[in-house]
């Protein structure tokens, strides 16, 4: 296994039917409440172990989520609302290094969970015809928002993984 990417990487599909976007959808809602029991009763010393040698510690990750959470909302706005806009990306690595990734993990863990009731509400909203609509990444290369929903509901369990890796 490629410590990496515990639950292997994640494989865009090229059709999304609508069981499949329901248990996307029921993973993302879950993130929360699985992330809070497993990270809310740890000590600093246990929120500083890192999953594999080089890695980020649990509090980076809990800081990580909440960041690259916020990021897929306002892409999966932008694409709603705009014709294929080119998303931005960011320098996760030197994110994970600002003084905000030093908070107490409650500080992200109430982002999360404020912003993944935000988020389910849009993404539910959502009509057919606005779930295939695109973001591009300046590469080139575009996903639809049903795609990248799939994608972050596996972004969530692949770090949750990692946690479990770290505590374990």
């Amino acid at each position: 296994m490629d410590e990496r990417y515990p639950i292997g990487r994640f494989d865009v599909p090229e059709e999304v039917d609508s069981a499949k976007l329901t248990a996307w959808l029921y993973e993302i809602e879950a993130l929360p409440r699985l992330l809070n029991q497993m990270v809310m009763n740890l000590g600093e010393d246990a929120l500083q172990k890192t999953y594999r040698e080089g890695s980020w510690t649990v509090k980076q990750v809990v800081h990580h989520i909440a960041d690259s959470h916020m990021n897929s909302y306002i892409r999966m706005k932008l694409a709603v609302t705009e014709n294929n806009p080119t998303i931005s990306t960011y320098e996760e690595q030197l994110w994970a290094e600002l003084a905000d990734y030093t908070l107490p993990v409650e500080v992200s863990l109430q982002l999360i969970a404020s912003l993944h009731q935000r988020w389910l509400h849009f993404l539910r909203s959502l009509t057919e015809e606005q779930l295939q609509k695109k973001f591009v990444y300046p590469n080139g290369e575009a996903i639809q928002v049903k795609q990248a929903i799939g994608l972050y509901a596996w972004h969530g369990n692949h770090h949750l993984a990692h946690i479990k890796q770290a505590i374990s």
